[in-house]
């Protein structure tokens, strides 16, 4: 694969390039946002694609052993994850799956609980359901990020919190949770009586020298606390496919999950999103392989320029994901002045920081899946503007 070379999204209806104007009030920025590449997926999945499509009858379709099967088999052999058949349900999305938990195992007025900061869903999620919202801040220390466990218990049990949902890899600060930082959280939520909906969408995109360990992975004692959602939609350039599947152990949470799912009439997926899911699980591998080292490298880059050009910018490598989180705190106090200056002046479109938490204040995310050439213009662009 060639990942130097820029597809052109430009009206695809698009969200990353054709939603500027309307989210950044302008269209002459780059885009650096939302989360997906700019890369073409997996020829493999593109050949699956087109394949089925020649059927040309694209009635109903079943979620079948045969799809999942490969799903299993990937996840036993990359991240030691060992699927029982009768855990496996699917949802459209990731974010659907975690408010369809919200729903499933809260009450209208109970607390959820979130590590900020936090993919922004986590918390429209919890708020736009009626329930409760609970920040629990991680704790972070020239750009790591660690788990304040005595404020995460003490908030569980001050606020009867009746929900945790865990985001591993956290995004959007690419940490990559250890196995003794997840059993301590599962112990104070077993201890407590808390649920826990884990999003795994970045489980796959894991950097060398970082491993992956699901909540699922955990002594069995946790299962009947414990439900995760995983996807192809990242790891391979899919998310327009809307194909996520949604883990659960134990069983009277997946019947209390299946009922609020069937109530909303939220069935099976797409024809293409299912044969998409299969060729990526089945054959996806190399193009995988392929494009963590692009991303790794874009990363080095840009770590090397700031140190360079923005010294008094912060970045630290993450573990996971395509995202990285930049540090603009010493040079700007506000984030609508951060902002301001990155779109109207810099001319780049970048997640702002704010929208993830408080804590999330002076900083903003940067997608680095694209072409090097383009985060390198974005880099200069903003390196010229502070200069200005």
């Amino acid at each position: 694969m060639d990942f130097d070379v820029l597809v052109d999204r430009r009206n695809t209806d698009c969200v990353k390039w054709d939603g500027l104007k309307d989210i950044y009030g302008r269209d002459d920025v780059l885009p650096l946002w939302i989360a997906d590449m700019d890369f073409k997926s997996s020829p493999k999945i593109i050949e699956a694609i087109i394949e089925r499509a020649k059927h040309g009858v694209f009635g109903y379709p079943l979620d079948s052993m045969k799809t999942f099967q490969s799903f299993i088999e990937w996840n036993s052999k990359r991240n030691s994850l060992y699927i029982d058949a009768e855990w496996i349900l699917t949802c459209p999305g990731i974010v659907t799956a975690f408010c369809l938990g919200i729903l499933a195992y809260t009450k209208e007025g109970e607390k959820v609980m979130i590590q900020t900061p936090v993919y922004p869903p986590f918390h429209s999620g919890v708020k736009d359901n009626g329930r409760v919202l609970i920040e629990n801040e991680l704790i972070e220390k020239d750009g790591y990020y660690t788990i304040d466990f005595e404020s995460f218990e003490k908030k569980i049990k001050d606020n009867n919190v009746k929900l945790f949902i865990l985001c591993n890899p956290h995004n959007p600060i690419g940490r990559v949770w250890s196995k003794e930082e997840l059993g301590k959280m599962a112990d104070i939520c077993l201890k407590h009586d808390v649920k826990i909906f884990s999003d795994e969408i970045h489980s796959d995109l894991i950097f060398p020298g970082n491993k992956f360990t699901s909540i699922l992975s955990l002594d069995e004692k946790y299962r009947s606390i414990t439900a995760a959602a995983m996807a192809p939609s990242k790891t391979f350039n899919i998310a327009g496919l809307s194909s996520s599947i949604v883990l659960i152990p134990g069983g009277d949470m997946r019947k209390r999950y299946e009922k609020i799912s069937e109530g909303v009439a939220i069935g099976g997926l797409n024809i293409f999103g299912l044969t998409a899911m299969e060729a990526a699980y089945k054959y996806g591998e190399e193009w995988l392989e392929e494009v963590l080292k692009y991303i790794e490298k874009n990363s080095d880059y840009m770590e090397g320029f700031i140190k360079e050009n923005m010294p008094e910018v912060k970045y630290r490598k993450p573990e996971a994901t395509y995202l990285g989180w930049l540090d603009f705190r010493k040079i700007f106090s506000k984030q609508k002045d951060l902002d301001d200056f990155l779109i109207n002046k810099a001319k780049v479109a970048l997640n702002s920081g704010i929208t993830f938490g408080k804590n999330g204040e002076g900083f903003v995310r940067i997608n680095l899946g694209c072409p090097r050439f383009v985060l390198i213009e974005a880099l200069n662009r903003i390196k010229g503007a502070l200069a200005i």
